[in-house]
């Protein structure tokens, strides 16, 4: 029952008020309230069963006392800030059921009504216990190496630099780099992916995950409260402080709406009493039940509610919405615009295809073109060198080696010139390619290949080989489920060349593709589609992407556990690189907006309902029930979207 404006006054009922004590920890279950709540029915029940004796009063008094204590002093807290608050009309319309000594229907009022809030804080403690685990995996101490010392020290004391021994089954303490050493890392708190991934001296490790078998030294490289978890962390509590359209829009007519009520209820009051001349009593108490059936706490828990529960379940998965704004919003996009390398593509070039013209052994081609690429810094020549390594070739003797920006390299190998690369560098050494040379490159180009040709001159003969960023084998499928979610319009923006952008366009069924994109065209493209579509998604992986990012309506980032730019740029983090998780988080978004829409209706009408009733006769415990069950029941149903099977091959 998120019923005000702000974080700090949404704590349910009692809730409300010992959280404030506590805001900046971790929320834990409301185990005061619900003991208050259970006072308070205790009480009621012996003061029913003591009427009509004294100590009824006192049995009353005390379900009164705990019973509203919570919503007393939130509604003396917003009174003082010159705002009307829910909590008001409860305390009102119980004090009025004591003055016409119906202290039994005012003390069920408060009971239902701080039952109600204890249900909804502890609605609340279930969707912020992801972010809690997360804390808890925050080691407090390290083993600091100093001097060749081993000191065990507080991680608050940790600075950039410092050397740190990480033994088996222990949580790394900071985001660093091995030095010395070999093991396995779990990372699943960091990127949800289940197996374990293998570090060695270079690779990165992050703060919070689990060193599994080895015993390494890791040299730190962000300070204390400035790591990965740190950073998700404080992103999932700022995206459930965040408010959705649906509840920014509720709470703007919140005020004048609660105000409205005790005006109405104030003229059906003088009108029972000074019109139509009823007893006081009965005048005040048809004004009590007005004052309830109205009040609209069931409207204003409706998007919370729901909205809280999704980012949680969101967290689990592994994606990582910034602000509960855009779990609204993602799902009212229909348009998608994707980068290709590094989001399509797995981003690094691999070697696929090795043709060489009669008479040239394969590995002993391999073999001059990875010894020419062992000298050459150019990222086409890795895949080449690994696949020679893979097949135990050795390396041979270089000299004369010579780069060729934009064409290639060559060198002497064995005394015979050998060079590697385009065409346009064999035309500037003078050598000529064989025919059949030339077609199999050009074949392996409409594929989407970057086509390598290798020359031998003094054999007159050569070979091609192929190089590609390979597709992501799960992308065709991942965007397969899209368009199954009603995704009518998918573009590719990349900077690769057009025959190779063509064809992995193709691939994935892409309705545009945009090739040789410098950043600043991307973000030019992306402005087109948006004002051509309205709204826009764009997916990529965080770094040269980040301008295209910002300027979508939704901005997706790959691999946010190793992209710095994607958590400060993106609204949403896929936080290990797993397309599939796109559609999951389109699906999550349309299941919180049909959740949303279901809270709204059925508030309202239930409101309408127990209106009309108030002036047939309806009791005020009554009302009270059908108010408060009523906002059970919208966090409840916000509650269920973390059971909903993921509907993804629906149109929803």
């Amino acid at each position: 029952m998120n019923r005000h404006a702000s974080r700090d006054e949404s704590a349910p009922g009692i809730g409300r008020a010992v959280a404030k004590a506590g805001e900046r920890r971790a929320p834990g279950p409301p185990r005061l309230g619900a003991v208050l709540v259970v006072v308070c029915l205790v009480s009621a029940i012996v003061g029913w069963w003591l009427r009509p004796s004294e100590w009824a009063l006192l049995a009353f008094g005390i379900a009164y006392v705990s019973g509203g204590i919570g919503p007393t002093i939130t509604a003396l807290a917003m009174l003082g800030r010159a705002r009307l608050s829910i909590d008001l009309l409860m305390i009102v319309a119980a004090i009025g059921a004591a003055l016409i000594g119906e202290w039994l229907e005012g003390a069920v009022l408060l009971f239902l009504f701080s039952f109600s809030n204890t249900l909804e804080a502890y609605a609340m403690f279930r969707t912020t216990r992801s972010v809690q685990a997360l804390m808890r995996l925050r080691p407090s101490e390290a083993v600091r190496i100093e001097g060749g010392v081993e000191q065990r020290v507080a991680v608050e004391d940790l600075v950039i630099g410092d050397l740190l021994r990480i033994r088996p089954g222990e949580l790394f303490p900071a985001d660093g780099e091995v030095v010395e050493g070999t093991t396995e890392a779990d990372e699943a708190t960091i990127t949800g992916e289940s197996m374990p991934i293998s570090k060695s001296p270079g690779s990165s490790v992050f703060a919070g995950t689990t060193n599994q078998r080895g015993t390494v030294v890791v040299g730190v490289t962000h300070a204390p409260g400035d790591t990965k978890l740190d950073k998700i962390i404080r992103l999932v509590q700022e995206a459930q402080a965040d408010k959705p359209p649906t509840q920014r829009f509720v709470e703007r007519w919140q005020q004048p709406y609660v105000l409205g009520v005790f005006v109405i209820s104030a003229f059906v009051l003088a009108l029972n009493w000074w019109i139509l001349k009823q007893e006081f009593g009965h005048a005040l108490y048809h004004a009590m039940v007005i004052l309830v059936a109205a009040s609209p706490c069931a409207v204003i828990a409706a998007s919370p509610s729901v909205v809280l529960s999704a980012i949680a379940r969101a967290a689990r998965k592994g994606v990582l919405f910034k602000r509960g704004a855009h779990v609204e919003t993602l799902g009212e996009i229909r348009t998608f615009a994707f980068d290709k390398t590094g989001t399509i593509t797995q981003g690094r070039p691999e070697l696929t295809h090795i043709w060489t013209t009669d008479g040239v052994d394969e590995d002993r081609l391999l073999t001059l073109a990875a010894s020419l690429e062992h000298f050459s810094e150019h990222h086409l020549g890795i895949p080449i060198v690994a696949e020679a390594q893979q097949r135990g070739l050795g390396l041979l003797d270089v000299r004369d080696f010579a780069s060729h920006p934009g064409q290639g390299v060559s060198a002497i190998i064995d005394g015979e010139r050998i060079a590697i690369g385009r065409e346009t560098l064999f035309a500037s050494l003078g050598f000529a390619i064989p025919a059949t040379v030339v077609d199999h490159a050009v074949q392996r180009r409409s594929l989407g290949e970057t086509a390598l040709i290798v020359v031998l001159p003094d054999q007159n003969t050569g070979a091609v080989i192929g190089v590609a960023d390979s597709m992501r084998p799960d992308a065709p499928d991942s965007l397969a489920a899209l368009r199954r979610l009603g995704i009518d319009r998918i573009v590719m923006l990349t900077g690769d060349h057009e025959s190779i952008a063509r064809t992995i366009g193709e691939r994935i069924g892409a309705d545009e593709v945009h090739a040789d994109m410098m950043p600043e065209d991307k973000v030019r493209e992306v402005k087109r589609l948006l004002d051509e579509h309205g709204r826009l998604v764009m997916v990529g992986d965080g770094v040269n992407d980040a301008p295209a990012l910002a300027s979508a309506t939704i901005g997706i980032a790959m691999g946010g556990a190793g992209t710095e730019v994607a958590l400060e740029v993106a609204d949403v983090v896929l936080m290990r690189d797993d397309l599939s998780k796109l559609a999951f988080a389109v699906w999550l978004s349309r299941t919180a907006r049909v959740r949303i829409r279901q809270n709204v209706a059925f508030a309202l009408a239930m409101i309408g309902l127990l209106i009309v009733g108030s002036f047939f006769g309806l009791p005020l415990w009554l009302a009270v029930l059908g108010h408060e069950g009523s906002t059970v029941l919208v966090v409840l149903n916000g509650l269920r979207i973390f059971l909903d099977r993921e509907g993804l091959r629906s149109r929803q």
